[in-house]
């Protein structure tokens, strides 16, 4: 176990080391190239900036509201009968916009269900195989300037049908159930 924390410890400095070792054996002014990728980030963030300010605004609209409430529960109604638990609908619906809101609900979510609960199992397994889907196209595609997203919507969800289904079964196996 200490050379998984030993390795840990050094692998990101080891990594850009390797990197700037790199560029300057290629003869290219590493100093330069990393100015130039940081301006060009920054000016990045500053074009993505009122889509992040907006999604955040609107998954906040909805929690405060109470139309997540209203939401969940119409489809908790039938999610429960497939066997995903409707008290994740939230969670799910939330994780399709913002992975920071989606995890605020899954802290909520162990409070009152515990980590090792069925629910709290799901939910784990279920943030970490489903996307922040309205938040990565919006983002991405924006930055590419994509304009027509054909399929990707569709595709989307599906993943992320797939990714709760097998977020049930898997915590369901772990469970011995």
């Amino acid at each position: 176990m200490n050379i998984f924390i030993y390795i840990s410890d050094y692998i990101i400095p080891f990594i850009i080391l390797s990197i700037v070792v790199y560029g300057i054996l290629k003869g290219i002014n590493v100093y330069e190239t990393f100015i130039k990728g940081a301006k060009s980030g920054f000016l990045t963030v500053i074009r993505l900036m009122p889509t992040l300010i907006g999604l955040m605004a609107a998954v906040g609209i909805l929690r405060a509201s109470g139309f997540l409430d209203l939401i969940s529960d119409a489809i908790g109604q039938f999610s429960g009968l497939i066997g995903f638990p409707g008290e994740l609908v939230p969670l799910t619906v939330v994780k399709m916009f913002s992975s920071s809101a989606a995890t605020g609900l899954l802290l909520d979510i162990f409070n009152e269900f515990g980590t090792d609960s069925r629910i709290g199992l799901i939910a784990s397994i279920s943030l970490c195989c489903t996307e922040t889907i309205f938040y990565t196209m919006s983002v991405y595609f924006m930055t590419a300037k994509v304009r027509h997203s054909r399929y990707t919507l569709a595709g989307a969800l599906l993943a992320t049908f797939a990714g709760l289904a097998a977020s049930v079964v898997l915590a369901d196996l772990m469970l011995g159930l």
